[in-house]
């Protein structure tokens, strides 16, 4: 059960790793991938875009010790289970539209970590 709790952890703090990115992303602003690196210092001084990296930096801790702990090729696809949270979050807090054949990808995928989980 712990292995379990571990992975849920790891996966959770990718989530929000993500979705500080984007709202720190957000409030910062698009601009030209030609001023990424004069741009690198002021992103990361942005307290969502840095907790964000700092949750993914989390993720990834818990996530070496879940590798220590359970087969790769069962909890690798578990992993994409935060991809249909991360679209539920980005309705939610985003409002961000997804479209029909999304909703039918995040439907394969629930469907995949199902049966991976009975395996």
């Amino acid at each position: 059960m712990t292995n379990y709790l571990l992975l849920i952890i790891s996966i959770s703090l990718a989530v929000a790793g993500q979705l500080l990115m984007k709202k720190g992303m957000v409030l910062f602003g698009s601009f030209p991938a030609s001023q990424f690196l004069v741009k690198i210092i002021p992103m990361f001084l942005n307290p969502y875009v840095f907790f964000g990296f700092t949750c993914f930096g989390l993720s990834s801790l818990f996530w070496l010790v879940v590798l220590s702990r359970l087969p790769l090729s069962f909890v690798y696809p578990m992993v994409s289970i935060a991809y249909v949270i991360v679209a539920f979050a980005s309705v939610i807090f985003f409002k961000e539209h997804v479209s029909l054949i999304r909703w039918m990808g995040i439907g394969i995928i629930i469907l995949g970590v199902f049966f991976i989980s009975r395996s």
